[in-house]
């Protein structure tokens, strides 16, 4: 790396404001800007993709006050001396499904996540398409997983009871003269690449599939492999199997500090107590730069990027049957993406988004007006009869790329025994069962851990009404008439599988933690009728009054007292 030709474009640049320098393998920069926009450039300007030199951003945003890291409210002892033999942090897709393919193996596993729930980060937050690989070039650790991993989710769907649909995926493109080049472009894939099914499809063969799909489409890129899957959903049945097979799961963690000694984690101070791990996997999204930092092995940075996702009522499902997005539109854009896409759900929304906007902020997930109206602008290229009248909800996540653009999946550089799982945002979804189980193997060989060969792969999901037949319906009924309670009428949620939801293996019971689970409060009046139902289910398990029942987390009473002069326990 020629650090000095690296100084002269950041002078050019920054003048005196920026510098870089070489040390153990990376690409350290330093100063300080007041744009936060000039910080990231900077650390791509100095970036190469998918180098293992990567850039570690010390530059000092001076431009708005960086916010701590959010800390759970609660404070016990809980965790106080506990000696597992494997310590993942961070409860979203990367954590969990390594803790259930860590699992397979005869090892004590605790899992840390510092939120009220599992998924509550990224990983919860995404549009839960399952990627072909279309836009990933060899040589990058997200090529390397890609195409096994997609082929992996049929049978990990099935396993975990967790719906799934291969809806498939259509690149559009309206300008007739770029077909030689796509055309090159697909073969290249196909053939080079290693994404077989990638296909060329001519716009009136393409609408014949999804007739709404705008006249003026020419030609678009088709991948059938492509798909969706809820990834909350998935994310907590990983979990749950993980603890069906033996795992912990601690939520409502954070890792504070770390003591590290003669190149080796020695102890992992938490909020409930001290730990004291042979091995620590980081698996910490947006702060897994920061666990690095703890652990005196910090080669790379994270540079937060928001994004924001649109949900259609599910009238408007009937649109749009697969996955589509318009390549190339000039519509104006402030972001790093293709500028999302149209996605037919699994529970048969639209998700319209997402966009994608740098941020100094790791955890500010409120959404702006502009980002929906951007995606939208673009996406009614796509489809002209897209509608912002149709939004029901929307939400926005943070995501954890490295400036390389690539995955972080390797062993610690100057600490033994750390694993770092970061960098992972798209196609980090998809990606996550094939990393897994490689994951969980290198970790296994590092502790020469045994064969778990009680290890059962398959979890249960409760019973859902909405899929079942009337019969199947009036059986479980007759079995136990809590099934027989509808409490969401938009998304048919019974009283009977509220209860199967707080008896399962990883029991949240919040308001949103019910919600993210069974999808009360998901359909078109948001919870306007069911809310007030589900808190009084909760309350009445836990033995509570309403006052204590929370939306989301200690901090999110939903009751506060009587204002009619009753009770405030009903």
């Amino acid at each position: 790396m020629n650090i000095k030709a690296l100084n002269k474009k950041l002078k050019k640049q920054y003048g005196d404001s920026v510098s870089a320098s070489l040390e153990d393998n990376c690409i350290v920069l330093r100063g300080s800007l007041d744009s936060w926009e000039d910080v990231v450039a900077a650390g791509l300007l100095c970036a190469k993709p998918h180098s293992k030199c990567h850039v570690v951003n010390d530059i000092v945003f001076t431009g708005a006050e960086q916010l701590p890291m959010r800390l759970p409210e609660l404070k016990d002892a809980a965790l106080d001396g506990e000696k597992p033999d494997v310590l993942i942090i961070g409860g979203g897709i990367s954590g969990c499904s390594i803790a259930r393919e860590l699992s397979r193996y005869k090892l004590d596993i605790l899992l840390l996540e510092k939120e009220a729930d599992l998924a509550l980060g990224a990983s919860g937050r995404n549009d839960g398409e399952v990627h072909p690989g279309i836009d990933l070039s060899r040589g990058s650790l997200k090529h390397k997983y890609i195409r096994r991993a997609n082929r992996m989710y049929d049978r990990i769907c099935t396993e975990l009871d967790v719906p799934f649909k291969r809806t498939g995926q259509y690149a559009c493109f309206g300008n007739k003269y770029w077909l030689p080049a796509i055309w090159l472009h697909a073969m290249w894939r196909r053939f080079i690449d290693g994404i077989e099914d990638t296909r060329i499809i001519m716009g009136n063969k393409l609408r014949q599939k999804e007739p709404e799909i705008n006249e003026d489409i020419a030609f678009a890129l088709s991948n059938p492999s492509s798909g969706c899957v809820s990834p909350y959903n998935l994310v907590i049945a990983y979990a749950e199997n993980a603890v069906h097979n033996g795992a912990r799961v601690s939520l409502n963690t954070a890792v504070t500090d770390m003591q590290v000694e003669n190149g080796k984690i020695r102890s992992v101070t938490t909020n409930r107590g001290t730990v004291y791990p042979k091995l620590v996997i980081n698996c910490a999204g947006v702060y897994s730069d920061e666990v690095a930092r703890m652990a005196n092995d910090r080669f790379f940075s994270i540079h937060p990027r928001r994004g924001t996702n649109s949900i259609l009522d599910k009238k408007a499902g009937r649109h749009l049957a697969a996955i589509a997005s318009i390549v190339g539109a000039s519509t104006p854009s402030k972001t790093r993406t293709k500028g999302g896409g149209i996605l037919h759900t699994v529970h048969d929304n639209l998700l319209v988004g997402p966009d994608a906007i740098e941020t100094y902020e790791r955890e500010n997930t409120a959404t702006n007006a502009e980002s929906i109206e951007r995606v939208f602008a673009k996406q009614r290229i796509t489809m002209p009869t897209l509608t912002e009248r149709d939004i029901i909800t929307y939400f926005t996540g943070v995501r954890a790329p490295t400036y390389e653009e690539d995955f972080i999946i390797e062993w610690g550089r100057k600490t033994e025994n750390i694993f770092h799982v970061a960098g992972i945002q798209s196609p980090g979804l998809t990606t996550a069962p094939a990393v897994a189980e490689d994951v969980a193997h290198e970790a296994a060989q590092w502790l020469e851990a045994e064969e778990n060969k009680a290890f059962d792969p398959i979890r249960h999901a409760p019973p859902h009404l909405a899929a079942m037949s009337d019969a199947e319906r009036a059986e479980l009924i007759a079995q136990n008439p809590d099934y027989g309670v509808i409490v969401c009428r938009c998304e048919e949620v019974s009283r009977g599988e509220i209860l199967d939801a707080l008896n399962s293996p990883i029991c949240v019971p919040t308001v949103d933690g019910i919600k993210k689970r069974l999808r009360p409060g998901m359909g078109r009046c948001q919870g306007g009728f069911c809310s007030p139902l589900v808190t009084k289910i909760i309350a009445e398990f836990l033995g509570v009054p309403l006052t204590e029942v929370k939306k989301s987390s200690a901090s999110s009473p939903i009751v506060f007292e009587s204002r009619k002069g009753g009770s405030k326990d009903v």
